[in-house]
């Protein structure tokens, strides 16, 4: 078995494993205690954070999208199987959000990402219909000041002409060589099709195999 084939083989079975909802943060102080390796997922609010989970881990409803963007307003955990934790970071860039409410956010994640070492990546999902907004160029600059290791995941590949696909990953791939914390390569999903999702399975298998027992 080749490399590529052995990690789409362990992102298979570490995601067909049990998945459950263990933990909500909503404040800062009310993180749980740093334990397993982990990896977040950030995005514009309806951007398909929940549904990229849900289709990552087999499930329909592990997490709950929500029909209001901006109104998630906690860090939900998810244990894949004692092995990982997967987090769902609350959306960003809805504009009725209140500027109060928005800065909260923003200290819960940053807090967050300082505070968790055993942060393997965090994920930034990008509407694959449109590209990179400012407000994910915010965050890419959020993430780099705090050095935390992110990739790009465009989503609603379904969506997107065959045609203008490998565009849309090239024109991502030039914002990102400017961001210094940020993961070369693009991934591209699609929740409905699930097109891409075995290779981000196989992508997070690699990196729990790279960090190793411990």
């Amino acid at each position: 078995m080749n490399d590529d084939a052995e990690f789409l083989e362990a992102g298979r079975k570490l995601f067909a494993g049990e998945a459950d909802f263990f933990y909500a943060a909503a404040k800062p102080d009310g993180l749980p205690p740093v334990t397993l390796p982990e990896i977040a997922f950030a995005g514009r609010s309806n951007v398909g954070k929940s549904s990229l989970v849900n289709a990552l881990t087999g499930r329909n409803a592990l997490a709950r999208a929500s029909n209001t963007p901006g109104r998630t307003r906690e860090l939900i955990f998810f244990n894949l199987g004692g092995r990982l934790n997967l987090v769902d970071m609350p959306g960003y860039g809805y504009a009725s959000v209140g500027k109060e409410m928005s800065s909260g956010w923003v200290k819960l994640v940053r807090d967050y990402l300082r505070g968790r070492t055993t942060l393997l990546r965090c994920f930034v999902l990008v509407d694959g219909r449109h590209g990179v907004k400012a407000s994910d160029e915010e965050t890419f600059k959020s993430l780099d000041s705090t050095a935390v290791s992110y990739a790009v995941v465009l989503t609603k590949r379904d969506e997107v002409k065959l045609s203008e696909q490998a565009g849309r990953i090239e024109a991502t791939k030039d914002v990102l060589r400017k961001h210094a914390a940020a993961y070369p390569e693009v991934f591209f999903t699609s929740a409905q099709t699930k097109e891409g999702v075995p290779e981000l399975r196989a992508h997070v298998a690699r990196l729990l195999a790279e960090r190793g027992p411990g």
